[in-house]
């Protein structure tokens, strides 16, 4: 009889655990961490930030010979979304997280992946700034 008390008690508590009203969802965090490598893209000039990310597409093995157009898009799921857009009309979205990793996606595809728009947020615009080195 004892065994049985041993054995039934547990089981009721654990299963009166859950009979409870239900489980108020997580708090969000709203702290955002951005290392200092993801601040050096926001900092950067046209010239270096069309660098930084054109090497990002090379190293993700993807191709892009010459960077017309750059920009930051949104913050999506922890990581900064920038765009880049090659010479050949092809549009780079580029998530890079706080550990520095970076993800390359095409643009064309964001949709089909549920992903953001690669639209430009206004004053983060950027080119390759070799225009300003011809006067020099």
């Amino acid at each position: 009889m004892m065994r049985l008390a041993a054995l039934i008690i547990p089981a009721a508590l654990l299963g009166a655990c859950n009979s409870g009203s239900p489980t108020e969802p997580p708090l969000q965090n709203d702290v955002m961490v951005r290392s200092e490598a993801q601040q050096q893209l926001f900092d950067a000039n046209d010239l270096d930030r069309a660098i930084a990310l054109k090497r990002a597409i090379s190293d993700a093995g993807m191709r892009c010979t010459r960077i017309v157009s750059t920009g930051y898009v949104t913050r999506y799921k922890d990581m900064d979304m920038w765009t880049a857009t090659c010479g050949d009309d092809r549009q780079w979205a580029l998530f890079i997280s706080a550990n520095d990793s970076i993800q390359v996606r095409l643009c064309d595809n964001n949709d089909q992946l549920g992903l953001p728009v690669c639209t430009v947020q206004p004053g983060t615009e950027g080119g390759t700034g070799l225009d300003n080195l011809a006067g020099n």
